[in-house]
C-alpha cells in the first residue's frame, strides 16, 4: 500500500469531510480517494502515460510531489492526471472571479419626470438618460401625473416622444408609452451592447491614464548638463 505524503494528506482531509455528513462532494476524487484497480494516466504536461495500476499512479504522484486527480470519472478506466491540485483550484477560482467581473449584466435604470417639467430639470434628467444609455443600460422613463394632470395624458406622451427623439443616437424605444395607473411608462434600450460599452469605458480610462502620464512627464523639470 502506498502511504500518502504530506501533500496528499493535506488535500484529502477537506474533501473527505464532505462525505461524513452524507453529502456528496462536487469536487473530483483525488489521491487515496480514488478507488479503482487501474487508471488511464495523463502526465503533468498533458502527455499520455497510458493505463497503469492505481498503486503505480500514486507512486508517480509522490515522485513528482503532485496530486493524482480524477478528471474523467465515467471513462473506463477513469482518466487521472498528475497536477498540483491546490494550485489548480486557486487558478480556477481566479479565472471564475475574473469572468464574473467582466460579465455583462444589462441593468434597467429608472428616471422619473413630471409632465410640466421645466427646461433646466429636463436637461438634467436627459443627461442622466444619456449616461445610462452610453453605459449600455436600459432606461425606464416614468411620467408621474398628479391631480388634474391625469386628464391630460397627451402631455406625458409628447414628453416621452421628445425624450426618445433627443437620445435616438444612443437608444431606441423598446417599450412604447403606456398608461399605468397615475403614471405613463416607456422603456428605452441602448444601441450598444453592455460588453461594448464596458470595453469602450476601459479604453477611455486607459487613454486618460496615459495622457496624464505624458503630461506629468512633459512638466517634469529637466536637469541641465553641468560643465566640468
Amino acid at each position: 500500500m502506498v502511504l500518502p505524503n504530506r501533500r496528499h494528506a493535506a488535500v484529502c482531509q477537506p474533501a473527505a469531510r464532505c462525505y461524513r455528513g452524507g453529502s456528496i462532494s462536487a469536487e473530483p476524487r483525488i489521491n487515496d480517494r480514488i478507488r479503482v484497480p487501474e487508471v488511464r494516466l495523463v502526465g503533468p504536461s498533458g502527455e499520455q502515460v497510458g493505463i497503469v495500476p492505481l498503486a503505480k499512479a500514486l507512486e508517480l504522484a509522490q515522485e513528482y510531489d503532485l496530486d493524482l486527480v480524477e478528471v474523467a470519472a465515467n471513462a473506463r478506466p477513469p482518466v487521472c492526471k498528475l497536477m498540483d491540485y491546490g494550485k489548480f483550484k486557486y487558478e480556477s477560482a481566479m479565472k471564475a472571479r475574473e469572468a464574473r467581473k467582466n460579465q455583462a449584466h444589462t441593468v434597467i435604470k429608472e428616471m422619473k419626470l413630471r409632465p410640466k417639467i421645466d427646461p433646466h430639470d429636463y436637461d438634467t434628467k436627459k443627461g442622466h438618460v444619456v449616461r445610462f444609455l452610453k453605459q449600455g443600460d436600459k432606461v425606464k422613463i416614468t411620467i408621474m401625473f398628479r391631480g388634474r394632470e391625469q386628464s391630460r395624458p397627451e402631455l406625458g406622451f409628447r414628453l416621452l416622444q421628445r425624450l426618445a427623439s433627443d437620445v435616438e443616437d444612443l437608444g431606441f424605444i423598446e417599450s412604447n408609452p403606456k398608461q399605468d395607473g397615475r403614471n405613463m411608462i416607456m422603456v428605452l434600450g441602448p444601441h450598444k451592447k453592455k460588453t461594448e460599452a464596458m470595453a469602450e469605458a476601459r479604453e477611455a480610462q486607459a487613454a486618460r491614464k496615459a495622457d496624464r502620464g505624458a503630461k506629468a512627464q512633459a512638466s517634469a523639470p529637466t536637469e541641465e548638463p553641468t560643465e566640468g
